[in-house]
């Protein structure tokens, strides 16, 4: 793609750089973006801005958060005995759509995938075995992605957490194989979760 500007390019090149943006999107939304009002752009730069350098993380669950514990964790509302175990706040969002479920959550900040160089101790899983040594949890929902990464994640995780004698449940698989929770519809996915099945029947 030939550019008449250099600016131009560099910040097609940027856009390019986002997960399923490709050159052409990159062009379309660069373009767009000129034609705004100085103000519109300038807001939106800020936000941007404003994301990358104020976002923080639940010094409890891990989700994204404004504070440093969420509205999920704070809330007097959620049950704190039952914890949803998920890859990453999109499926907290997925989940939470469905107004099926009213416990906690536990955000691994990824799947286990030795193709990718991503093992147990690059996730999330020492505060969650934190959690569980407090002995307020009695029932751990396994949550995650019907992928053969979700898959090891979640044998991994059954033996590391059935010596605490909680209940370890997993979704109802409903979801194909190699689905992804944020692509579930809602409706099947609350299902999945509200007729939820004990792990060890799971893989009987």
């Amino acid at each position: 793609m030939n550019f008449s500007s250099k600016l131009l390019e560099q910040a097609v090149t940027e856009f390019g750089r986002l997960p399923g943006v490709g050159q052409k999107t990159a062009l379309r939304l660069v373009l767009h973006l000129l034609k705004q009002p100085d103000a519109d752009v300038s807001r939106f730069t800020e936000t941007l801005d404003r994301l990358k350098r104020e976002i923080r993380h639940c010094s409890i669950c891990h989700n994204i958060s404004d504070n440093p514990v969420c509205e999920i964790c704070a809330s007097y509302k959620r049950n704190k005995g039952l914890i949803c175990i998920v890859e990453d706040t999109r499926d907290v969002m997925a989940i939470e759509n469905t107004n099926q479920y009213h416990g906690v959550y536990h955000v691994l900040g990824g799947l286990i995938s030795p193709m990718d160089g991503i093992g147990p101790s690059d996730l999330q899983i020492e505060s969650l075995i934190k959690r569980l040594q407090a002995g307020e949890v009695h029932e751990v929902i396994l949550a995650l992605s019907a992928t053969m990464e979700g898959d090891t994640t979640i044998f991994y995780l059954y033996k590391k957490l059935k010596q605490f004698g909680v209940q370890i449940s997993t979704i109802a698989r409903g979801i194909a194989f190699g689905g992804e929770l944020e692509y579930v519809d809602e409706v099947t996915l609350g299902r999945s979760i509200a007729t939820r099945v004990p792990y060890e029947r799971s893989i009987a």
